[in-house]
């Protein structure tokens, strides 16, 4: 089985049901979630590692989730510098409408059944 570990930029700490931030470097969380044979098999929630930053935020953020081993990203906006970055360290992105629910994303993506 192959997990895929996938970030989603979030407004706040519902997991599953919170919603998909409009953008990836000032959202306030990310929804980090384990998905494997098309089932979920984790899901944690982190504080956005570069809230209290004024400026330069997605090279941190970008660099705390490939840390922690995350293979794709999904937002509602990304950047030129942090979509860059990303791509640089092998990490997938892919826009979303912002609003949608992680849940409805994990499934319209394809990633869950």
């Amino acid at each position: 089985m192959t997990i895929k570990r996938i970030a989603i930029a979030t407004v706040g700490y519902g997991g599953l049901e919170d919603s998909v931030s409009s953008e990836f470097g000032y959202s306030k969380t990310f929804t980090i979630v384990d998905v494997g044979d098309g089932v979920v098999r984790d899901v944690r929630v982190i504080d956005n590692p570069a809230g209290a930053m004024t400026h330069g935020r997605g090279p941190v953020v970008a660099k705390r989730l490939s840390d922690m081993g995350v293979n794709i990203v999904i937002s509602g906006e990304l950047g030129l510098g942090a979509s860059a970055i990303l791509q640089e360290m092998g990490i997938s992105r892919i826009i979303v409408k912002s609003g949608m629910k992680v849940i409805d994303v994990l499934k319209e993506k394809g990633f869950i059944k």
